[in-house]
């Protein structure tokens, strides 16, 4: 048994060819949207955050052979609870990481190594600024941004009930939330920042299939300055970018089991 936790679009098509390859596997997913879609394709899947206790728990109760750790660049929390149980359990921990992005220097451009440096830079600018980080860490954002003179908060995130509840609790106002789900093209991106006359657009450097190139050249191409937020720096261990590489280090693994 392979346990994958997924979550993203890349890391579905990883459990898809792990599935493909013959190896028994159990996905593990936050949200409900992300099971379905799954689900639709034959992986089977569990929801729900998983404490370091709790995947430990699953790892013993389903005898995971590995885990593969495939989850958003930034989910800090869940790498980190996923290699703590890996070890706890003794298995092996496989980190498959989507490719960075490749970013030219440009004088609109600024690099932050967090989310409160990033909140901090902005405010130094205010204007119109528009936020495609998520809703996970809004409040670092609405706490510096909301009610700051001279400044509006657009913020961008996903359509469900909880975000716009948090939104309402953190004051960002209604006609300020774009509720879509990405990815998005360059110039749709484009209509985004000229619809809400963005000044200054803040987003994370997940790599080529979470989209950042289409935000950040349809926001350079407009002048807008741009604060991208680095990686979490974690020490993964065994790291790879492509899926390939994932799946010869799982036979190796499955190999080493049958001996």
């Amino acid at each position: 048994m392979i346990l994958v936790m997924a979550g993203t679009s890349d890391a579905r098509e990883l459990a898809i060819r792990i599935r493909q390859a013959g190896y028994e596997l159990l996905a593990t997913v936050v949200t409900e949207s992300a099971a379905k879609s799954l689900m639709e394709a034959g992986v089977p899947t569990q929801v729900g955050r998983l404490s370091e206790a709790a995947l430990v728990e699953l790892i013993r109760s389903r005898s995971v052979q590995a885990v593969v750790d495939a989850t958003h660049p930034f989910a800090e929390e869940a790498s980190r609870n996923a290699m703590a149980a890996a070890r706890t359990a003794d298995v092996p921990y496989v980190r498959y990481e989507r490719e960075r992005g490749k970013f030219a220097a440009h004088p609109r451009l600024s690099f932050v190594d967090d989310y409160e440096q990033a909140a901090e830079l902005a405010a130094q600018k205010r204007g119109v600024v528009f936020l495609a980080t998520g809703s996970k860490t809004l409040q670092v954002f609405a706490e510096k941004l909301v009610g700051l003179p001279d400044t509006t908060l657009v913020a961008r995130m996903l359509p469900r009930k909880d975000n716009m509840e948090k939104c309402e609790q953190l004051g960002v106002e209604q006609r300020n939330i774009v509720a879509m789900q990405g990815p998005f093209s360059k110039e749709i991106n484009q209509a985004f920042y000229r619809h809400y006359g963005v000044t200054v657009l803040i987003t994370k450097e997940s790599g080529q299939v979470g989209a950042v190139e289409e935000k950040l050249s349809a926001a350079l191409e407009m002048d807008i300055d741009t604060i991208v937020i680095g990686r979490p720096a974690l020490d993964y261990g065994v790291v790879y970018t492509e899926f390939d590489g994932v799946l010869a280090e799982l036979g190796q693994i499955a190999q080493e089991v049958r001996r």
